[in-house]
């Protein structure tokens, strides 16, 4: 009995002699849940922390961009901030008036006027009832200004032009379609010899470099004018 448990424990003792372990293939002991959850504990506690300076170095520096914005500028910024802000309105302004269009299609404008030259032909009465349908008037000439703006855009010579003047009311007493008297001042514009009221010529026309009574029934162009619209701005 003695010998066979002395032989137990011989083969007990060789087997453990025999048994590898992990340890010597490099293998190392997992830790147990208690140190596991001792690490996660510690991880969160660094994040808290983390954030928390976060926050505070964010309200630090939400600060001093209030302290900093509440400081007055020195008035030269100020200034040179006003003229920007000027420079960039009068730019607008001026891309605003080429939009604006002053004159209908087809009329020229010229010093606060509109003007349209017809391309067809009608008698003088027929020309200022064409110049009132469109709400303007058979054109009533103001200025040596006006006077040279208007020969330059008509023609010369045959077809010959309308303007409105005559003396219909009361003869050799000239008058406008605004019923004021021709001046004395304008008289220059007569061609030589006119007005001479031959064969009953009591309206004006442009005929050459100056003016021309004529019979009212003749078929000529015509020039309407009325006031340009106004742009903002004006």
């Amino acid at each position: 009995m003695a010998q066979q448990l002395g032989s137990l424990e011989e083969e007990e003792q060789i087997t453990n002699s025999n048994r590898i372990s992990p340890q010597a293939f490099g293998f190392q002991r997992t830790p147990d849940s208690k140190t596991f959850t001792g690490c996660l504990e510690r991880g969160q506690v660094s994040l808290v922390l983390l954030l928390f300076s976060f926050k505070l170095f964010a309200g630090l520096l939400v600060a001093i961009l209030v302290q900093v914005s509440n400081i007055p500028r020195p008035q030269g910024l100020e200034h040179s901030k006003q003229e920007e802000i000027y420079q960039e309105l009068t730019q607008l302004k001026s891309g605003l008036a080429r939009l604006c269009h002053r004159c209908p299609w087809e009329w020229i404008f010229f010093q606060g006027n509109c003007y349209f030259f017809s391309s067809s032909q009608k008698n003088w009465h027929q020309s200022v009832i064409a110049c009132q349908d469109v709400e303007a008037q058979l054109v009533v000439i103001k200025s040596a200004e006006e006077q040279t703006f208007l020969q330059l855009r008509v023609p010369k010579d045959d077809p010959r032009t309308w303007i409105g003047l005559s003396d219909l009311k009361h003869e050799g007493k000239w008058h406008w379609m605004d019923n004021s008297t021709l001046s004395s001042s304008f008289s220059k514009y007569w061609n030589d010899g006119e007005p001479n009221s031959h064969g009953d010529e009591d309206c004006a026309e442009f005929k050459g470099d100056g003016w021309n009574d004529s019979g009212c029934d003749r078929s000529n162009l015509w020039v309407c004018k009325r006031p340009s619209a106004s742009c903002s701005g004006d």
